[in-house]
């Protein structure tokens, strides 16, 4: 294929371009990685204290004693609805009752250990980007997108060390990667052919794909201090974190294919953010029978290395794709009370929660697409946490860990959420088929189990 003809294939093709997908969070990264952050409209880097604090604040896990496991999963379902000036209307979203696959987590911490009490060593595994949009195989944005994917996986060797009573801090790696075995093991974005690519050959409606693969490396590092502690009990009255995530670059590479069928070689650079979070949590109340706890936090987003996507194909041709993101924040809201003593249910615990937070999209009005149906956004959330300690039974069968030094647990978290975007209008977008009203609203449950020995 020549350059020229590659070159109008691509245009053909990449309309929408590659673009990781996401309906249910600030652009397209994921902010929740646990039911119980999820709870908290994840205001939970000063919390920190459960195993998630792998991905929420590294330094927390030294507040995680012996071994302790988390397993979760995030069930999203959102609906996109695109009104043209004409008024037609095309609505996408997830594909079916909920995004498949959902976005996971898995999180092991082991520390207070001799020699070294004071270390904490933890691993994740975790979708911290990314998700899936799907859009009808007919009418007026078919041959834009029908759908766009990134089932990207992010794996945090992770270690954190207590350097004095009120000072921990810790880093991890983040290690960007794709498997097989999630969706279909690569990023990928899908259209219709439509009357533009007749002279090559490619009749109206075949399927038009580009999809590409990588693993890159990232890290992160956190802080957590602790000026107030409670004088009996010595947790914490006060917790200041503050965490910092690296940018990252994926160079993907893949395959332009028409009906399945390869045709070329591609290759797009993603730039992925850097991460500034800081939070502060505070406990009004924190003794033997109760625990309130109230936290804000705020993360600023580099968004700004988002700066384009310019396919290259294997025929020598380059296609430049702007994208020229704002940087953004999100400003996070959460409180959670326990009761740690529930007269009518030796070994129980039980803990409510609820949260609320509040993005900027950075994506701007001329560079505006499907894939990506960025707005402000305003998301509340609640959720429940039960937890149990020997010699309770966990669901009325399974016996809780009894532990070393009153160590083990088995818990279960819980939380909603309910992502309310704002109605965006488009009217000078470089893409004019796109320019109209788009609407999202996205429903998010939160699952996570919990066990410590």
């Amino acid at each position: 294929m020549g350059s020229a003809s590659g070159r109008l294939l691509a245009v053909a093709v990449l309309g929408c371009l590659l673009t990781p997908a996401s309906v249910s969070a600030e652009a397209f990264r994921i902010l929740d990685h646990g039911a119980a952050a999820a709870a908290q409209g994840t205001a939970f880097a000063a919390q920190a204290d459960d195993p998630s604090a792998v991905f929420y604040n590294p330094a927390g896990m030294t507040q995680l004693p012996g071994f302790q496991l988390m397993g979760g999963l995030t069930l999203i379902s959102s609906k996109t609805t695109f009104t043209a000036k004409d008024g037609q209307t095309v609505e996408g979203g997830t594909n079916g009752t909920v995004a498949i696959p959902p976005p996971s987590q898995f999180y092991l911490t082991a520390g207070g250990f001799a020699p070294l009490p004071d270390l904490t060593v933890g691993l994740g595994v975790t979708s911290p980007f990314g998700l899936a949009i799907d859009y009808p195989n007919s009418g007026r944005l078919a041959t834009i997108i029908t759908s766009a994917a990134l089932p990207l996986l992010d794996i945090k060797p992770t270690m954190a060390y207590r350097l004095t009573d009120w000072l921990s801090v810790g880093a991890g790696a983040d290690i960007y990667t794709f498997f097989s075995a999630v969706g279909d093991g690569h990023a990928e974005l899908k259209r219709l052919a439509g009357p533009e690519v007749a002279p090559l050959g490619i009749p109206a409606g075949a399927v038009l794909e580009v999809n590409g693969t990588d693993t890159a490396v990232g890290f992160n590092a956190g802080v957590l201090i602790t000026p107030i502690r409670h004088e009996d009990t010595k947790k914490p009255l006060l917790n200041i974190a503050l965490v910092y995530r690296s940018p990252t670059t994926l160079d993907l590479s893949g395959k332009f294919l028409v009906n399945d069928r390869p045709v070329a070689g591609a290759e797009i650079r993603v730039k992925l953010p850097w991460v500034l979070t800081g939070g502060v949590a505070g406990w009004p109340v924190r003794n033997e029978r109760r625990e309130w706890k109230v936290e804000v936090d705020v993360d600023y987003v580099d968004w700004s290395r988002f700066d384009n996507l310019d396919v290259h194909l294997s025929t020598g041709a380059t296609l430049p794709f702007p994208r020229d993101w704002n940087n953004s924040y999100v400003v996070k809201v959460g409180t959670e009370y326990r009761w740690l003593q529930i007269d009518a249910l030796p070994g129980w615990e039980l803990a409510a929660r609820a949260g609320y937070f509040h993005a900027a999209t950075p994506v701007p009005e001329r560079t505006f697409e499907p894939a990506v149906p960025g707005a402000d956004f305003n998301a509340f959330s609640v959720g429940v946490g039960l937890q149990c300690r020997w010699p309770a039974r966990f669901l009325g069968v399974i016996p809780c860990p009894r532990g070393s030094g009153g160590r083990g647990f088995m818990g279960v978290d819980l939380a909603y959420q309910a992502v309310l975007y704002d109605s965006r209008r488009i009217s000078n977008n470089i893409d004019p088929r796109v320019d109209g009203n788009w609407d999202t609203t996205t429903h998010v449950g939160a699952l996570s189990f919990r066990v410590g020995f």
